[in-house]
């Protein structure tokens, strides 16, 4: 590859980070029979997050769902180009649609508030735009919460949270900053949490470009201020002290078992647990191994919130 195009290359994969792009929302709650209010509220800073409440009448239980970046609470359209890039290189090139997952816990006797985070779906734009991993998405974290205590009918509802990969990473980083926020909070189901180290270095193995790593992270942290290590979930996963279940793809091409695991080993409670999904090296079947294999997610949010 000739080295203007390496450097143009470089530039894209941090800007893929750095300045993440919006994708559509292509279904919605009621196609799968499921009433629901659109709302809005503010996280801790401000930024205007649009939501879904799906309403389960006569419950007492509120599960609380955020979404991986370059998704919004709806999912992915990675079937359609240009989001169909995003994933492309692990084969991920192919739609993820969550609203089973509400379907599942509204059927299950759950609540559900479901949200865009900040610079997703139709949410506002906060810091510029920019990618941080969880930073400044922890931020968004603390707003739901804050917003579930804000309404009439679920200030007293017991909480659990289904925060997926980024949207993971931001919930710990929560729970280091303001832990008040998370007294009440039961419970995590937490699929694929992501450091960005061993994401860049599959990304950059699998277009053979290794050496480059180190202009990756260079380049990301002249659009973000931040390094790679900086943004990474491992630290901040030793202040989660609810019961948490983890689900990841072994195999998974855009990243390494091994940042998993530690991620999980670093969870202090005892109440945890670490599921692998076998059988697959595609990061999106992660997202949607809930959506297809409910009785799991059902089980871990009964056993803590009933």
């Amino acid at each position: 590859m000739a080295a203007e195009n390496v450097d143009e290359l470089v530039k894209n994969l941090a800007n893929t980070f750095g300045r993440p792009i919006r994708s559509p929302t292509l279904h919605w709650p009621d196609e799968y029979g499921l009433e629901y209010e659109n709302v809005t509220f503010p996280s801790l800073d401000g930024v205007p997050l649009d939501a879904w409440f799906i309403p389960c009448k006569g419950s007492d239980k509120i599960v609380v769902c955020n979404h991986p970046i370059w998704f919004n609470r709806y999912g992915l359209a990675s079937q359609l180009e240009p989001w169909k890039q995003i994933g492309g290189a692990g084969g991920n090139d192919f739609e993820v649609n969550f609203m089973p997952d509400y379907k599942h816990l509204h059927d299950a006797g759950y609540n559900v508030l479901t949200y865009d985070m900040r610079n997703f779906g139709h949410s506002g734009i906060g810091n510029g735009g920019l990618g941080s991993n969880g930073i400044f998405e922890s931020r968004d974290v603390v707003g739901s919460l804050r917003y579930v205590k804000s309404r009439e009918d679920t200030r007293n509802m017991t909480v659990g949270l289904f925060s997926r990969c980024c949207g993971g990473n931001a919930t710990y980083i929560a729970m280091t900053n303001h832990p008040e926020y998370f007294r009440d909070v039961r419970c995590m189901v937490n699929p694929q949490p992501v450091s960005l180290r061993p994401f860049y270095e599959r990304i950059t193995e699998i277009l053979g470009i290794e050496d480059h790593f180190d202009a990756i992270d260079r380049e990301i942290q002249l659009i973000t201020s931040f390094r790679i290590d900086d943004m990474s979930p491992v630290e901040y996963a030793k202040n989660c002290h609810v019961p948490t279940f983890v689900a990841q793809v072994h195999d998974d091409a855009l990243t390494k078992p091994g940042d998993v695991q530690t991620i999980f080993d670093n969870i202090p409670t005892e109440e945890k647990k670490l599921h692998w999904i076998h059988g697959t090296t595609r990061r999106w079947d992660g997202y949607l191994f809930f959506p297809n294999n409910p009785d799991p997610l059902i089980e871990w949010f009964d056993k803590y919130m009933n």
